[in-house]
């Protein structure tokens, strides 16, 4: 009897244990899904920073001074949508759109932009007037060929007239006939050779064209509307060819000319790639379960069977960008970029923890006169339009010296995140805060006339493998205008008003 009783006790204890752990854990689901029934991830519960990290992260600094919304703007710093649409990719396709023009047409930066057309405003400290900009000017602008005395050979392909017309100051001029040209060799001209293109983190290939021609082949592994992943570094992300496609119209439409052309093409895996290859990449091809044409060459990220490329069932989209001049012909120099990342999980780099970053890089060579600090604060404009945080060096051509223009070269890993838009990317325009007159006057461009996603949706319209972005890409384009414009007038009310900004330093 004194058994059973003891028995009877333990099971009501136990009882009660798991009713109070069941009471518990509804109690903490609660506290996580809100009042809005949505679950907060562990991830999304952002440290702000306490009050020792005042001063210290340029990154909140530059939010705090020059991204603060204001109520009377349009513009989103972040468009969210479900998380299933932004974390998966997956999400139902968006129909081209015509954007409502913003309500701010910027008129006080128009007014600055007009007053140094008339002879005046010559002294604003941000927006550098064309009278001061060396890529402007252009009091020199020799070509490879010039500067070689180069001829062109007999039977001179159109990218070798292409390359050696490359300027001091652009690689083509605007209009330049060549550059359809070339675009179209690379799309329809038989390949005749393929090879693993050596170094890289990823897989890219070598295509051998008649008469000399090369092309950088990057092969598509997703869909268009697949984004990065969410657990994904900035450096671990995969590369998308069809970004290779997009960055090139994008770099042309606002008037840069750094980029080299690139082109769409789809290739028999077959008769294009496994015949004309040679080496242990055969090695590495193989049919899948689903009977797909696949392989996956060697690289330092994604190249073994679980991350393959394959055919449907074997025919291959990608990317084809023209070559540049070798280095025989003209040499390049490679340069650390000043606001590299850390390229590390946990560490920051130097730009993120110091707040007056560009001062040191103002007093060091070459970003101390001429052209080059206007184009980094191009290339911030650039990546931050495109989405690409990858950018740890940057080339430009040695025999021109330090007077010439920086490549706008791989922009694999832009346009992944349709939804987010990284202000950090643009640091190096928010913390100098200076911008060419002719870039403003660009971006102006796009909001009191036809929006930038309807000029680059046309512009792409030519590629062999249009639709070369997803719509909410394009329509990303159109939000981050207006954020780089809201920033430049930040940085103008800064310049204009010393004294408020550091007052405001210590509200």
């Amino acid at each position: 009897m004194l058994n059973m009783k003891l028995k009877e006790r333990l099971a009501l204890a136990i009882s009660a244990s798991l009713i109070l752990f069941t009471l518990m854990l509804v109690v903490d689901l609660q506290m996580d899904y809100g009042i809005s029934g949505h679950r907060v991830p562990l991830h999304g519960r952002v440290r702000i920073g306490d009050v020792e990290d005042k001063g210290r992260s340029a990154y909140i600094e530059f939010r705090k001074r020059f991204l603060q919304k204001s109520n009377s703007s349009n513009g989103s710093r972040e468009y969210e949508q479900s998380a299933q649409a932004e974390t998966s990719g997956l999400a139902t396709d968006v129909e081209p759109r015509t954007p409502a023009p913003p309500a701010d047409k910027f008129d006080d930066l128009q007014q600055i932009l007009f007053a140094q057309l008339q002879g005046s405003a010559f002294d604003n400290a941000v927006v550098i007037p064309p009278h001061r900009d060396l890529n402007v000017l252009r009091p020199e602008n020799p070509t490879i060929g010039e500067m070689e005395d180069l001829e062109l050979s007999v039977n001179a392909s159109n990218l070798e007239k292409f390359q050696l017309k490359i300027a001091q100051h652009e690689l083509y001029e605007d209009g330049e006939i060549l550059v359809e040209a070339i675009l179209k060799d690379m799309a329809t001209l038989p390949v005749l050779h393929a090879e693993q293109k050596e170094g890289g983190t990823q897989l890219k290939l070598i295509i051998d064209y008649p008469n000399g021609v090369q092309a950088l082949f990057k092969p598509m592994r997703f869909a268009r509307d697949v984004q990065t992943l969410p657990n994904h570094f900035y450096f671990s992300d995969y590369e998308r060819h069809n970004a290779e496609i997009a960055a090139f119209h994008l770099d042309r439409i606002l008037g840069f000319r750094r980029a080299m052309p690139v082109v769409g093409r789809v290739l028999n895996m077959t008769t294009e790639i496994y015949d004309v290859t040679e080496g242990d990449i055969l090695k590495t091809f193989f049919v899948s379960p689903a009977n797909n044409f696949c392989f996956h060459g060697k690289c330092s990220y994604y190249c073994d069977t679980g991350h393959a490329i394959c055919g449907n069932p074997d025919m291959l989209e990608g990317s084809f960008a023209a070559f540049l001049p070798s280095s025989d012909v003209a040499e390049r120099k490679v340069w650390r970029h000043p606001w590299r990342r850390s390229y590390h999980k946990r560490r920051k780099a130097q730009w993120e923890l110091q707040s007056d970053y560009c001062d040191t890089v103002r007093t060091t060579p070459p970003y101390d006169s001429g052209r080059r600090l206007l184009d980094l604060m191009d290339m911030s404009i650039f990546d931050f339009l495109t989405g690409n945080m990858d950018r740890h060096h940057y080339e430009t051509f040695k025999m021109f010296g330090n007077e010439t223009f920086t490549l706008h070269l791989d922009q694999g890993r832009a346009f992944g995140k349709a939804f987010h838009d990284e202000l950090s990317i643009l640091a190096p325009l928010l913390q100098c805060c200076v911008v060419r007159h002719t870039t403003l006057a660009t971006l102006l461009k796009f909001v009191n006339g036809v929006p930038l996603s309807g000029t680059l949706r046309e512009s792409m319209k030519i590629d062999p493998v249009s639709p070369i972005l997803w719509e909410p890409h394009l329509q990303a384009l159109d939000r981050r205008v207006v954020i780089v414009l809201d920033a430049i007038r930040k940085c103008v009310e800064k310049a204009n008003n010393p004294l408020q900004n550091e007052i405001n330093d210590f509200v």
